[in-house]
């Protein structure tokens, strides 16, 4: 059996988890989230853990039960603790500025950049360089922080750009002088 796929997952205080037919939607203190699972693939919840279960070792199946045990687990944490991730801005007169919801990047290019974040999603700046995405799906708060991060990705000589929070940037030799 998959590792993942069998390992119970506990229910937190305030946490409630309604399942219909092939639907999962779990409530929290931080919001609701749904999702639509595979009908080959059961979930249960017995005494305040939600057990995965497959109907067979097939190759599909094992592939699906660790996923989706996945997907239900992230869930929970993210309508309970939220998620949240960080990133740095590198580089002189790059910076970040929050105006209502908008937030404002100046990263060296001639225009500003006004990034609008989804619905669910909070961009915080806590200081002109530093950004902190936070919301309770998983999946996006890492696609808007990607997306943060593509409008000046770190560049390799000098490292200037917007990264990940401890994030390490393979540097290269820059031009050696000619002899």
């Amino acid at each position: 059996m998959s590792r993942i796929g069998k390992a119970p997952i506990s229910i937190p205080e305030g946490v409630t988890i309604d399942i219909a037919k092939h639907n999962v939607r779990v409530k929290g203190p931080k919001g609701e989230l749904a999702l639509r699972i595979d009908p080959a693939i059961g979930v249960e919840v017995k005494e305040n853990q939600i057990f995965v279960t497959r109907p067979s070792d097939n190759r599909n199946h094992r592939s699906l039960h660790g996923l989706y045990r996945t997907l239900v687990n992230n869930m929970v944490v993210g309508v309970s603790q939220g998620f949240e991730k960080k990133l740095e801005i590198v580089g002189v007169g790059y910076r970040a500025e929050k105006k209502g919801k908008s937030v404002t990047f100046i990263l060296g290019y001639s225009h500003p950049i006004v990034f609008i974040p989804p619905e669910g999603i909070e961009v915080a700046v806590e200081s002109n360089t530093q950004v902190a995405v936070r919301g309770i799906d998983k999946e996006l708060v890492g696609l808007v922080a990607a997306k943060i991060r593509s409008f000046r990705p770190p560049e390799p000589y000098k490292g200037k750009g917007v990264r990940y929070a401890g994030e390490e940037i393979r540097r290269k030799a820059g031009k050696s002088g000619a002899k």
